[in-house]
């Protein structure tokens, strides 16, 4: 298994990423865009999610594709951005067949940034056309740190972001994660800058710091901001052919990755979850055994992702908390 060679979500060919932020507000949002509908599903292991559209995502409902997966900052009013690039979509002639009508499917999930020392005196939500703006900058580059959904986010010591990361592997098939990381836990070892992926780490993509020879993996973390105000939110991709069945136990699979990067994760006040995305273009010679190693590489993937995310994040003045970059 080895990084692409964007070493992004869009290594999964037929896959763009759009982000858009607002500075003033300190909040922005993303868009996984498909360059045709795709393959989705979803896991939520946190304790406090806000989504959109995600009840549509399991196997046994009619819509099977989707056009577009949204995370955003925001909290609730985050929500909107998927309306946004519903909109968008639809303009694009993009969107699930009804009678001559174009319905766009815009699964979407949100993390909780209010209280991160920006504006919020908004007198209309700003998240539709944060939304529509990502989905007009999709690419196969973009931007991570301080950027889209991640440019407000904080965790429990240090400034959150956004992060990607990707596999091939040995079978050819490709992996991508991507994620905004606002957990209420902690991405590195307390007392260090090293990070707790730091065992997953590929070719020092996040500053190949090893994990101290000791460390108290006992201790009892203290929320180090407001609580109720966190969420981790990803995305994990493949070039395979799954069906939502197969799609859901990627989303469940790589669910480890953010244990493995985040401690503690999946809490009462997180909403962390993740979505699945699946292009189809490589079938599945052997079922079984490619299913394992999709979801360990897509585990291996979010660890890599979320400490990316925190390593590529950038100051700004009036920041509540240091970037990674600012340690001793």
């Amino acid at each position: 298994m080895r990084p692409g060679p964007r070493n992004l979500l869009t290594d999964v060919a037929g896959l763009r990423v759009g982000n858009a932020e607002d500075h003033t507000i300190r909040t922005g949002s993303t868009v996984l865009l498909g360059d045709a509908p795709f393959v989705a599903a979803v896991n939520v292991m946190g304790g406090a999610p806000g989504t959109r559209e995600t009840e549509l995502l399991a196997p046994d409902r009619l819509v099977q594709q989707v056009d577009a997966l949204v995370l955003s900052g925001g909290s609730a009013f985050g929500l909107d951005a998927a309306s946004g690039v519903a909109d968008g979509l639809r303009a694009m002639g993009r969107g699930f067949k009804v009678g001559d009508q174009r319905v766009p499917i815009v699964p979407g999930a949100i993390l909780f940034d209010l209280t991160n020392g920006g504006d919020k005196g908004w007198t209309e939500n700003p998240y539709k056309r944060l939304g529509l703006a990502a989905l007009q900058a999709a690419d196969t580059e973009f931007a991570l740190g301080t950027a889209g959904a991640g440019t407000g986010a904080t965790t429990q010591t240090l400034k959150g972001g956004l992060g990607s990361a990707s596999a091939v592997l040995d079978n050819g098939m490709t992996v991508g994660a991507l994620v905004a990381v606002n957990a209420v836990g902690s991405v590195v070892v307390p007392g260090s800058r090293a990070f707790w992926a730091a065992p997953w780490e590929m070719g020092g993509e996040f500053g190949a710091i090893p994990l101290p020879a000791r460390f108290a993996p006992g201790h009892e973390p203290q929320p180090g901001k407001q609580a109720r105000a966190a969420t981790t939110i990803a995305i994990v991709a493949t070039d395979a052919a799954l069906t939502q069945a197969q799609a859901t136990r990627l989303a469940t699979a790589a669910q480890d990755g953010m244990a493995r990067a985040i401690v503690p994760s999946h809490t009462l006040l997180d909403g962390d979850l993740v979505f699945a995305a699946a292009t189809g273009a490589r079938e599945l010679t052997d079922p079984t055994g490619n299913l394992y190693r999709l979801g360990h590489a897509a585990a291996a993937c979010l660890a890599r992702a979320i400490a990316r995310a925190i390593y590529l994040a950038t100051p700004a003045p009036g920041d509540l908390q240091p970037c990674w970059r600012d340690l001793a």
